[in-house]
């Protein structure tokens, strides 16, 4: 029997040892180790902020080993949190979260800084009608007393978003093209931010989520919602008409979901998804999104993106007939 020099038996141990990628050592080790960095791109308070504090605690059981991180990076309409996630490591370590329209629009407006190529949707979570909000002491009773007001006074009323591009913004800009109004923008760094200066009074009118209104179980709320821009009145807020109910032909949401730089491994995107999707088919997940009111809509990372195209192609003609700035 001839033997293998032990030198040689060596090399082809080193060998086969080199052949096991990074990426593979990777899958082999994830989660665990170090933490993994959720990145947000808005203020804390928001609703993205809001839904990805309560799925980072849910998804640490479903993916023993795993220890979540939220870290905030608002600015540029969330461009800041996205050209850091397409700059991360691809490794599983490094997520962040993904809001429609701002991360399709805001590009249409203007160049950025990120290219959606460089990253990878994993799942959507909410898809949230888009509201006017005001005090509960203000005025406005309905958008019809809005619009009388801001016909009578063009361009003294303040309207708050969660940055240019956003779905507040486009949602405005769409509603001021229906009705015939000049109003005053004013965006902030996330809804948080909007919320609180509505409180305070320093804006007339709050451009805000069905969902990041947090008045549901209250007798005496202090905001009261307008109305919202879904296609249909959401079940949690059955009173709440739609724009379409009240004459005014505007659709827009806010989708939210998770992301991770595209060159993340498959086998550690599909754990990532799969464990999403058990979060939210569990019936304590669905309690607690009606208790911090997430309009519940899951989608897999891929069918997520398959819709992006259409949504781009909606935008543009928005931009092309009543662009926002």
């Amino acid at each position: 029997m001839t033997r293998t020099p032990l030198l040689t038996r060596r090399g082809a141990l080193a060998t086969g040892l080199a052949a096991l990628s990074m990426p593979a050592l990777a899958q082999a080790s994830w989660p665990g180790g170090r933490p993994i960095e959720v990145i947000v791109g808005f203020a804390p308070g928001g609703g993205t902020d809001v839904m990805v504090r309560a799925l980072a605690q849910s998804l640490a059981a479903e993916l023993p080993g795993a220890n979540f991180v939220v870290v905030n990076r608002p600015g540029a309409g969330g461009e800041t949190a996205y050209v850091a996630l397409q700059g991360a490591r691809p490794d599983g370590y490094t997520l962040g979260t993904l809001n429609t329209p701002g991360y399709i629009s805001v590009p249409i407006e203007r160049r950025v800084r990120y290219d959606r190529a460089r990253i990878r949707p994993i799942a959507r979570l909410v898809d949230d009608p888009t509201a006017f909000v005001v005090h509960r002491d203000s005025p406005y009773r309905s958008l019809r007393d809005l619009v009388e007001a801001a016909k009578r006074r063009p361009g003294s009323i303040s309207v708050g978003s969660s940055g240019v591009g956003t779905d507040d913004h486009l949602g405005l800009t769409l509603f001021q093209a229906a009705s015939g109004t000049e109003f005053i923008h004013a965006p902030f760094a996330g809804a948080g931010l909007v919320k609180n200066a509505v409180l305070a009074r320093h804006i007339d009118v709050a451009g805000l989520n069905l969902g990041e209104i947090g008045i549901l179980g209250q007798e005496n709320p202090p905001l009261r919602p307008l109305a919202g821009m879904g296609e249909r009145r959401w079940e949690l807020m059955p009173e709440v008409p739609t724009f379409r109910e009240e004459g005014f032909d505007v659709l827009m949401t806010s989708e939210r979901g998770l992301g991770a730089p595209r060159g993340i491994p498959d086998e550690i995107a599909a754990r990532l998804q799969e464990a999403v999707a058990r979060v939210v088919a569990k019936p304590e997940w669905a309690e607690r999104a009606r208790q911090l009111e997430l309009p519940m809509a899951y989608l897999p990372g891929a069918e997520w993106e398959a819709q992006m195209p259409a949504q781009e192609a909606r935008y543009r003609r928005i931009w092309e007939t009543t662009p926002w700035h």
